[in-house]
C-alpha cells in the first residue's frame, strides 16, 4: 500500500511554492494574495490575459523586483534569503531577449556564458538543444524572431538550469515559429526540466504543458493538471428519433440528478458519466429510439478559461463525433 505523502515530502516534490504573494504599486494591487505549487518536472502554464499578473509574478519569484508581502520557494529556497542557491538553478527569458545584432549567434552566447561563469563546452550542446547549430555562425540580426526566441532559451540553458522560465515565449511567432518553440518546450520537459511557461494563447498551452494555473486580474481562479480540471467537462450529443420518447427514457433510467437538454428536433445533450452512455444507447434501441449518431463533446482549455473568469458566456465546446450505426434499422 502506498503510503500518503508527508508536508517535508509534499513540499520537496514542488519546484516551485508561492504561498500569499502580493503586489502593489500605491493603490493598484497588481497581484493579490497568489498561491501556487508547482511540481517538479512539470511543464506549468501560467495562464490569464494581457495584464493579469504574470510578467509581475515571475518578476518577483526572480527576485527582479520585490514582493509588497507573501512568499515563495524554488527547489526549496526562499526567492529572497536564498537567492545564492536558486540563481546558478535557474534560467530565463522575461520579454523579448536581446543581443548584440552583429555578432553570431554563437559569439553572443560566448559573450553571456562569460558573465555567467558557464563552460565554453556548453555553447555547441546548447545551441544544438535548440536547433540552432546551422546558424550558429550568422549573425544575429539576420535571424527571424523565432530564431532569437531559441537562441534566449539557449543562453538560459547555458548554466544548465533545473527550472526555466519563460514570459511569453511564443508571443509574435509565425505558424511555423510557434510550432518550432513548442516542440522545444516540450523536449526541455522530457529531459527533466520543470518550466514556467506564462502565455495567453491558451491553444499553445494546451498542447505542451501537464498543469496550469488560471490567474484573472492579479488572482488565482484555479489551478491543477490540465487532465484534472477538464475532467467533468465531457458532454454527450445523441442525434435520435423520436425527442419526446427518447427524453422521457433517458430521464426514467438516469435520474433527476442527470441532466438532458433538447438541442435541436433530433439533437440530445447529456451531462452524464461517460461510462453509462452505452447503457442509455441500450435503453434507447430497446424503446425503439432511432440512433442516428453519437458524439463526446469536451470543453476545450481555451473554453474552460473563458467560462471560470467569466470572459466568456458558455464552454464552446470541441466535438470529436464517433459515428454510430442505424440501430434500429
Amino acid at each position: 500500500m502506498q503510503m500518503p505523502q508527508t508536508s517535508q515530502q509534499y513540499k520537496e516534490a514542488l519546484a516551485i511554492e508561492v504561498q500569499g504573494l502580493t503586489k502593489r504599486y500605491g493603490p493598484n494591487t497588481v497581484v493579490n494574495n497568489l498561491h501556487l505549487a508547482i511540481p517538479q518536472g512539470s511543464i506549468f502554464g501560467f495562464l490569464g490575459q494581457n495584464g493579469a499578473g504574470k510578467t509581475t509574478t515571475i518578476r518577483m519569484l526572480l527576485g527582479l523586483i520585490n514582493a509588497t508581502s507573501g512568499r515563495a520557494s524554488i527547489l526549496g529556497h526562499d526567492t529572497v534569503t536564498g537567492r545564492h542557491h536558486i540563481l546558478p538553478k535557474v534560467g530565463a527569458i522575461v520579454e523579448t531577449p536581446t543581443f548584440y545584432p552583429y555578432l553570431s549567434g554563437r559569439e553572443n552566447l560566448k559573450q553571456l556564458a562569460l558573465v555567467a561563469g558557464a563552460p565554453f563546452s556548453r555553447i555547441d550542446e546548447v545551441l544544438e538543444q535548440v536547433e540552432l547549430s546551422e546558424r550558429a555562425k550568422d549573425k544575429v540580426k539576420t535571424y527571424s524572431l523565432g530564431m532569437k526566441q531559441r537562441l534566449g532559451i539557449a543562453a538560459a540553458l547555458l548554466n544548465n538550469p533545473r527550472v526555466i522560465f519563460l514570459d511569453e515565449p511564443t508571443n509574435g511567432l509565425d505558424p511555423q515559429g510557434t510550432v518550432d518553440m513548442r516542440n522545444l518546450i516540450l523536449r526541455l520537459g522530457q529531459s527533466g526540466h520543470t518550466i514556467f511557461v506564462s502565455s495567453h494563447l491558451l491553444h499553445e498551452v494546451e498542447q505542451m504543458c501537464s498543469h496550469v494555473a488560471i490567474i484573472n486580474r492579479g488572482k488565482l481562479v484555479v489551478q491543477g493538471s490540465i487532465e484534472e480540471l477538464l475532467e467533468g467537462t465531457t458532454k454527450t450529443l445523441l442525434e435520435v428519433t423520436p425527442i419526446p420518447t427518447a427524453v422521457q427514457i433517458l430521464t426514467q433510467i438516469l435520474g433527476q440528478e442527470a441532466r438532458v437538454r433538447e438541442m435541436d428536433a433530433r439533437t440530445i445533450e447529456l451531462e452524464i458519466d461517460p461510462e453509462t452512455v452505452p447503457d442509455a444507447v441500450q435503453a434507447l434501441v430497446g424503446a425503439g429510439v432511432r440512433i442516428y449518431s453519437v458524439a463526446q463533446q469536451k470543453a476545450s482549455l481555451e473554453n474552460y478559461f473563458l467560462a471560470v473568469t467569466g470572459v466568456g458566456k458558455d464552454l464552446e465546446d470541441n466535438q470529436q463525433t464517433v459515428a454510430a450505426p442505424n440501430l434500429a434499422a
